[in-house]
């Protein structure tokens, strides 16, 4: 009898033990898949480029700061190719013009940089405006340029669409103009040879490259002309993508200052864009990320300060992503506000858990009370059958199974398998037979005094 209650303890130990280590492991598992870092893959190109060094510099930062969103560059050739793998569902992020068709699964995350469209005329040696009588005819304005040969810096066929859009603008044909593409890499030798009439380059204000190509075209010290896009408001008007925009005097250095006075033109922007689809919680840590580290980043990489938060109005040419608006408007949701419905079901969870458990428990203990009850109706019988026995050997050994009735009880007791009223109603009737085993004893203990019931009869008798 011990043995099976040992048993049964163990039991009940192993069940409850193995339901603490499921909470645990549980527990333990989704703080471990809330907490570990998420990493993003960001599509960025082409190579080489600014945009691809900023992003690099991000994916270092934020691996260096540990936190909880990293990146992984895919490198593509370009913006339109950043598009097409963001499309494609190759990358959770991408960095994209603006003015490029921005895909359907796509919304805003932040402004990288934004760009500026500039127009200029290079300056001609001396030597060649005598020799030649039309370069005396010089061009002023972007009504002049039909028929001539404008070179775009880029390769990109975004900025000739560019070009086409402010062309189109002024009433010029764009197919009566001659366009040649440079590389952006080779812009100093490459246009240094070339005879254009016109040049057109598309990037940051403060772009090396766009400074680099004007100073390559300027020769013998002269001044190239700067051609505003005096219509920009109306560019902007027919084509949401653009904006009207200024490229303030003597941006790109040279003595005289390049340009003398402020210019005015159109610009764009460079997005940085993510899936509809991705978690809001997992933009809003990256949004947030992306602008506490943009002033470290800065000092490593001037362009980062270029960075901006996206615009949030519900017109706005690309939709903003339901993470990146949280950050933004500073209704970013808490760890409590994201995971409140998860806790509270797992507190339900749990205390279903504990209701089940404690109903399992009690179904492995109906065997322990059932044995009691049996025990308890069994001293009861010990009662009655101590009153009417003649043998203290008997008694002895009804005392003997008293004590492992009594041992059981407190085992059951200590296991909950019965309750406090009932170890005390077992306890009066232990003391009920404890005292009929002693009342019994003595009386046992009295009969060799006392004579047989039929003698004293026949004494009486006698006597008579």
């Amino acid at each position: 009898m011990q043995q099976v209650s040992r048993s049964r303890r163990q039991k009940a130990a192993f069940v409850v033990l193995a339901a603490i280590l499921a909470v645990v492991g549980a527990s333990a598992g989704a703080y471990y898949f809330a907490m570990r870092p998420e990493t993003l893959r960001i599509a960025v190109g082409p190579q080489n480029s600014d945009d691809v060094r900023v992003v690099q510099a991000l994916t270092q930062a934020f691996t260096r700061d540990h936190n909880s969103v990293r990146l992984r560059p895919v490198l593509t050739d370009g913006a339109l190719g950043s598009a097409s793998a963001l499309a494609e569902g190759k990358a959770d992020l991408a960095v994209i013009r603006g003015d490029l068709e921005v895909p359907k699964n796509a919304q805003a995350v932040a402004v990288l940089r934004k760009n500026v469209a500039v127009l200029w005329v290079p300056t001609r040696p001396k030597s060649e405006a005598k020799a030649k009588k039309k370069a005396a005819v010089k061009i002023t304005a972007i009504g002049q340029l039909a028929g001539k040969r404008i070179g775009i810096i880029g390769r990109t066929q975004a900025n000739v669409n560019l070009l086409k859009v402010v062309l189109q603008q002024y009433g010029v044909d764009p197919a009566k103009v001659d366009i040649v593409q440079f590389s952006t890499g080779e812009v100093a030798e490459a246009i240094k040879d070339q005879k254009v009439d016109a040049f057109l380059a598309a990037g940051p204000v403060n772009s090396k490259i766009t400074a680099d190509a004007i100073a390559a075209s300027t020769k013998e010290g002269g001044m190239p002309t700067f051609l505003a896009i005096d219509s920009a408001e109306a560019i902007a008007q027919n084509h949401p993508m653009y904006e009207a925009s200024e490229i303030p005097a003597g941006v790109f250095g040279g003595a005289p200052a390049r340009p003398e006075d402020e210019v005015k033109t159109i610009s764009f922007s460079h997005h940085i864009v993510a899936r509809k689809d991705l978690p809001e919680p997992t933009v809003s840590a990256f949004t947030r990320q992306l602008f506490a580290i943009r002033q470290t980043v800065m000092n490593e990489f001037p362009l980062a300060a270029k960075i901006e938060t996206p615009d949030t109005d519900k017109d706005a040419a690309i939709p903003v992503h339901p993470g990146a608006a949280a950050y933004v408007d500073g209704e970013e949701k808490t760890f409590l506000d994201r995971y409140s419905d998860y806790i509270w079901w797992s507190l339900m969870g749990a205390s279903a858990l504990g209701s089940i458990g404690a109903w399992f428990a009690g179904y492995l203990r109906k065997d322990e009370r059932t044995n009691n009850s049996w025990l308890r109706e069994r001293l009861l019988d010990m009662i009655a059958t101590a009153r009417r026995s003649d043998s203290t050997d008997e008694l002895d050994a009804m005392q003997v199974e008293a004590d492992n009735i009594l041992r059981d009880t407190l085992t059951c007791f200590e296991n909950g398998a019965i309750e406090e009223g009932t170890l005390t109603a077992f306890n009066i009737a232990l003391e009920q037979f404890h005292n009929a085993v002693a009342d019994r004893k003595a009386l046992l203990a009295l009969a060799p005094q006392i004579p047989p019931r039929a003698n004293v009869q026949l004494l009486a008798g006698s006597g008579s």
